[in-house]
């Protein structure tokens, strides 16, 4: 994330203007815009003229300020729609209008709010910082399978899936199955040329079941030499084999967990999210007391200050609820104040939809709570 200039305090009124660079900045972007924010970007929007002989349609570019009502991300477009009312003079855009705003990649945008939080001074951070960008690339490859997805910080982007029937191993398709895959190695070639920037990915994990994985990657790494890719042949080094079960996405967060991988991206986002899920659930099977799920037990640990590691899904902070909002942020604070730690997971992870699946809120504690365990929480039926 590009960050072009920025005015604000914890609590107070202020204003950022960025640039997303790719699709995870746009990621940060959606989690930091909300409704009531201000923002400020370029549009277009199509204007009738008179020619005398007639009217023609004329595309103009306008840089319009809107009050937001609501917002759409489209992980697969790259996209960011803000639909709000414009506070914009304009002659082609009347105030108090209804308009919309399309922030994709590249695009100048300036956000201001009321006020902002230690969550969204914790996402520009987290934003700003080139050292979180999707530096992880992981193809999961079986027969006739492959997908391929970028790993960062804060975001998991699919990028690729290439699915293709091959012939059967026996009788008389056998002759052709060579030709084909050949054919479905070339559509994967093709799909990490156009996704893998080498400049940005410190390391691509090939994964898969059986021997597909070894199969492919031997495959690659004569093809670079046969084609000359400097690129892929200069980052061979990069490459390495891990097993999954399948080749199907839900495989990723079993690649994250091999421990070759997982220190490889010890130092992100991605991987921290991976092991406190883990530990989690390692100490729900050996120690229930100390593992907490469902907003009412997770305050009632709070209030008695036995929280050590708070797990919260970032879907929480979107949300129109401004109360909501506000008693989440509350709990962050405090929690760190006592020492704790505070993990915030990304819904574009794996390791994020399993805390949403328990209510998106959870967490570790410092001493066994028997007492609470027992106690059926008020709110611990909420959705996240």
């Amino acid at each position: 994330m590009k960050i072009l200039s920025k005015k604000f305090s914890r609590n107070s009124p202020g204003s950022i203007k960025l640039v997303p660079e790719n699709g995870e900045d746009l990621w940060h972007v959606y989690n930091l815009v909300r409704v009531g924010d201000r923002v400020t970007a370029t549009t277009y929007r199509k204007v009738q003229r008179d020619t005398g002989a007639g009217s023609e349609s004329e595309k103009l570019k306008l840089r319009l300020q809107l009050e937001v009502e609501d917002i759409d991300y489209d992980a697969e477009g790259e996209s960011i729609r803000l639909k709000g009312k414009n506070l914009t003079e304009s002659q082609h855009v009347r105030l108090g209008a209804y308009h919309t705003l399309d922030v994709g990649p590249q695009q100048t945008v300036t956000v201001e709010k009321e006020a902002w939080d230690t969550v969204d001074l914790d996402r520009v951070q987290t934003a700003a910082d080139p050292a979180a960008s999707a530096d992880l690339a992981v193809l999961l490859v079986a027969d006739g399978l492959a997908n391929l997805s970028l790993v960062g910080a804060s975001a998991t982007l699919h990028r690729a899936r290439i699915e293709v029937n091959m012939p059967r191993k026996k009788g008389a398709a056998v002759a052709g199955r060579d030709k084909a895959v050949e054919a479905f190695y070339g559509r994967v070639y093709a799909a990490l040329a156009r996704h893998v920037d080498w400049a940005v990915v410190k390391c691509l994990v090939v994964a898969g079941p059986g021997f597909v994985k070894d199969q492919f990657l031997d495959w690659l790494l004569a093809q670079a030499q046969r084609r000359e890719d400097k690129a892929l042949l200069a980052a061979r080094a990069k490459i390495i084999a891990a097993p999954a079960s399948t080749a199907f996405q839900h495989s990723l967060k079993e690649v994250l967990a091999v421990p070759a991988i997982a220190s490889r991206i010890s130092d992100t986002k991605a991987a921290k999210e991976v092991a406190a899920m883990a530990a989690f659930y390692a100490m729900m099977g050996s120690d229930p007391a100390r593992a907490f799920y469902g907003p009412g037990h997770v305050w009632a640990a709070h209030e008695l200050g036995a929280i050590q590691t708070l797990l919260l899904s970032e879907g929480l902070f979107r949300t129109k609820n401004v109360a909501q909002r506000k008693r989440y942020v509350a709990l962050v604070d405090e929690v760190r104040e006592a020492g704790g730690e505070v993990l915030l997971f990304s819904d574009m992870h794996d390791s994020g939809k399993q805390l949403g699946d328990l209510t998106g809120v959870a967490a570790l504690l410092r001493f066994p709570l028997p007492e609470v365990e027992d106690t059926l929480m008020e709110g611990d039926q909420e959705a996240s």
